[in-house]
C-alpha cells in the first residue's frame, strides 16, 4: 500500500514544533504552506526510499521535517550557498551546482522542493541529469506553474514574500506545462504522478495567488 494512503495530513502545528527548533521566527508562525507541501509530496510518493537526498536545501529545515515526518532512514542535503541551520541532525554540504558530490545511485530518491524556478534555463536539463546519476529512483519536484505573464508576476511577488527574509534567491523563471513536460522528457524522466490541488492559501491570498500555481510531480526514469 501506498505511502500517502495509509499517513494522516501533516498536523501545521506539529511541523512548527520541529521548525521552530531551527528557526526563531516559527516559533510564532505556524508553517501552513510547509505543510501543505509536505502533504502534496506524500500524495505522489511511491516505494520504500531509504536514503533521500534533497536538493537546493536552503536553510536545511524541510529536510530536517521530512527526516523526522517521513518513512526515511537517512536525509542529505545540499545547496549552493550554505546556509543551513547548525542545530540540524541531517547531513549538509555545500557544492558547486554542477557536479553532486556522490558517487551513482547513491541515494534511492531525491527532492526539489520549490527550487528549480532559481536555476537558470540553460542549467536545468543537467541538474536534473545529474540528479538521475546519483539517484537511483524517483525525483520529486514541487515547483510552479504558469498559464500566463499575470501568473509570472503573481509568482515573483510571491517567491519575494518568501525568500528575503531568509536571504534566498530572489531570480525566477516559471514554467508553464508544455516548458515542464519537455524539461523532463529531455532530462530521461516521465511525469509518473501529479499531485492533486491542495490548499496552501485561501480568502484574498488565495485570489490574488491561485492554488493553481503550485505543483508537486513525481519523475521516474524513462
Amino acid at each position: 500500500m501506498n505511502f500517502q494512503m495509509t499517513m494522516p495530513s501533516i498536523d501545521p502545528h506539529l511541523l512548527q514544533g520541529i521548525m521552530s527548533r531551527h528557526l526563531a521566527m516559527y516559533r510564532s508562525k505556524v508553517p501552513f504552506y510547509q505543510a501543505t507541501m509536505l502533504d502534496s509530496l506524500r500524495q505522489v510518493w511511491a516505494g520504500d526510499h531509504r536514503r533521500l537526498l534533497d536538493v537546493g536545501g536552503g536553510t536545511g529545515v524541510i529536510a530536517q521535517a521530512m527526516s523526522e515526518l517521513f518513512p526515511l532512514e537517512e536525509v542529505q542535503t545540499v545547496d549552493l550557498v550554505d546556509r543551513f541551520c547548525p542545530s540540524l541532525s541531517v547531513s549538509t554540504r555545500q557544492y558547486d551546482g554542477k557536479t553532486l558530490p556522490f558517487r551513482d545511485d547513491a541515494f534511492d530518491a531525491a527532492t526539489l522542493n520549490n527550487v528549480m524556478h532559481h536555476v537558470p534555463l540553460a542549467a536545468r536539463a543537467a541538474l536534473l541529469r545529474e540528479i538521475r546519476r546519483v539517484v537511483d529512483g524517483p525525483l520529486y519536484i514541487k515547483d510552479h506553474e504558469s498559464r500566463h505573464a499575470v501568473d509570472r508576476l503573481r509568482l515573483t511577488a510571491m517567491d519575494a514574500i518568501g525568500n528575503i527574509p531568509f536571504g534566498g534567491m530572489v531570480w525566477a523563471r516559471y514554467l508553464d506545462r508544455a516548458e515542464w513536460e519537455r524539461l523532463v522528457a529531455e532530462s530521461g524522466y516521465r511525469i509518473a504522478a501529479r499531485a492533486a490541488p491542495l490548499q496552501y492559501r485561501k480568502g484574498l491570498y488565495g485570489w490574488l495567488f491561485p492554488n493553481r500555481l503550485e505543483i508537486t510531480l513525481r519523475l521516474e526514469r524513462v
